[in-house]
């Protein structure tokens, strides 16, 4: 196990990051509406000829952070080896970011949530008190859209879900370009039918890649 971390290691710092995108879908519901938002957004970002691909957190098989702290060392997670080392080099070769969840109990889903702890491999810590820290990501003129969708109807019933995307990734170093949040909307691609939305999503993935271009 400590020979894979080396390598994993080893095979990271080789990367840097290019002018892609990469989604990222936090809905347990396959082909839902989260899944209809997100391959919008992405229709946005083709339309300027940029590179963009998309991982569904639901098929992916790992874990959420165990504060293990080996990252602080290893500069990325090799406390756990699962679903989420494969996708470290497609987040570090990325540089526009976008993430979709719907609202759970008034914030982002359990999927979301253990994705985005898993990004604490990316912070650098100083021995200090209180402790200073930076980001691996920072300085490299990363974007970052976020959308949130919830059959609720208005922020409050959403809760957190759109800060609870957008404060970490801009502590990472992400400028957060643009957000989207829709209401009123729970059936299984109900959200086809708001014809609205979809655009407005749209023109998102656009601003993104033009933002990268």
């Amino acid at each position: 196990m400590k020979m894979l971390g080396s390598i994993i290691k080893a095979n990271n710092e080789d990367l840097f990051p290019e002018n892609k995108v990469l989604g990222v879908g936090g809905s347990p519901r396959k082909n839902g509406n989260s899944d209809v938002l997100l391959r919008h957004v992405l229709k946005g970002v083709s339309q300027k000829n940029i590179e963009c691909g998309s991982i569904q957190l639901r098929d992916i098989q790992f874990q959420g952070c165990i504060g293990c702290e080996k990252c602080r060392k290893d500069k990325i997670c090799t406390g756990l080896i699962d679903g989420m080392t494969l996708t470290y080099s497609q987040i570090i070769t990325s540089k526009g970011l976008v993430l979709v969840s719907p609202t759970h109990n008034y914030n982002i889903t359990s999927w979301m949530k253990a994705f985005i702890d898993r990004l604490y491999c990316f912070y650098n810590f100083q021995n200090t008190r209180p402790r200073a820290w930076s980001s691996q990501l920072a300085g490299q003129d990363r974007k970052a859209v976020i959308v949130a969708v919830c059959e609720q109807e208005n922020k409050k019933d959403m809760g957190f879900t759109l800060e609870a995307m957008r404060t970490p990734i801009e502590a990472l170093g992400y400028q957060v370009i643009g957000e989207q949040a829709i209401f009123r909307v729970f059936d299984r691609g109900k959200i086809k039918e708001d014809t609205e939305s979809l655009e407005r999503v749209f023109t998102l993935g656009k601003t993104l890649a033009k933002s990268l271009i």
